[in-house]
């Protein structure tokens, strides 16, 4: 059974900084894409983040994001992370952990993943 547990979210105010973990279990970590997406109130949930590992990691972000959050792997620990920096209150929304089989493409595109954490919380105050 596989299973993405979500971690790190919180409440923390506008410039500061929160890191997200997501652990997997019950699948072949390296054979996966890994992704972050988030789902503000009332809205879609978009693509905030992507990383896969083949020979190499290849990453791919949104632009709102760009500069500003970082996605990383742990092959070791099955766990992908995301260091969000100078957050801003339109970052607020639960973030999920997605996991997509095998290679990058439609990396952005959260109907490709095979697997969702049960998402964490992210509020950013003004």
């Amino acid at each position: 059974q596989v299973q993405l547990v979500e971690s790190g979210g919180g409440l923390v105010q506008a410039g500061g900084s929160l890191r997200l973990s997501c652990a997997a279990s019950g699948l072949t970590f390296r054979s996966y894409t890994m992704g972050w997406f988030r789902q503000a109130p009332g809205k879609e949930r978009d693509f905030v983040a992507a990383i896969t590992w083949s020979d190499y990691y290849s990453s791919q972000y949104a632009d709102s994001v760009k500069g500003r959050f970082t996605i990383s792997r742990d092959n070791a620990k099955n766990t992908v992370y995301l260091q969000m920096n100078s957050l801003k209150p339109e970052d607020t929304g639960v973030y999920y952990c997605a996991a997509k089989y095998y290679g990058a493409y439609g990396r952005t595109e959260s109907a490709l993943y095979n697997y969702w954490g049960q998402g964490t919380q992210v509020t950013v105050s003004s």
